[in-house]
């Protein structure tokens, strides 16, 4: 690849992770979440993929896709335990206010799904960029 493409996919990267840290936490009072959150960080580490190598983007992942996605879905399911407790139903979150922000059980589901979606999406894009690599 170009060495422009390169060094501008590493900035791209960075940017797409910050608009995808804040489409996550967004998602409570407008639109947003963990989903489209989701698809943004695994675009940034898609193109990062396209642009160096699979390796170098897993390694930048850190964890494995698929160790994303159950610790994503773990969380997910976690979250709705507290208000299967307290209500009786399975996924009635507890809000939690800090000044002007929102927090509760459906922000932790939020990151879930954000971390689930970032495993299954990058589970397949890496599986078709690594065919085109060899």
């Amino acid at each position: 690849m170009s060495v422009i493409f390169s060094t501008m996919s590493r900035l791209f990267f960075v940017l797409l992770l910050g608009a995808a840290v804040f489409m996550l936490f967004r998602g409570h009072n407008e639109p947003g979440g963990g989903f489209i959150g989701g698809l943004f960080a695994a675009l940034a580490f898609a193109l990062l993929a396209l642009s160096d190598s699979v390796a170098k983007a897993r390694k930048a992942l850190i964890v494995h896709p698929v160790g994303l996605i159950g610790a994503g879905l773990v969380l997910a399911f976690v979250s709705g335990i507290p208000g299967l407790v307290s209500d009786g139903s399975f996924l009635t979150h507890w809000w939690f206010e800090l000044g002007s922000t929102h927090l509760g059980t459906a922000t932790a589901f939020d990151i879930g799904v954000f971390m689930v979606v970032i495993g299954g999406v990058l589970s397949l894009v890496f599986r078709f960029y690594e065919g085109v690599e060899q």
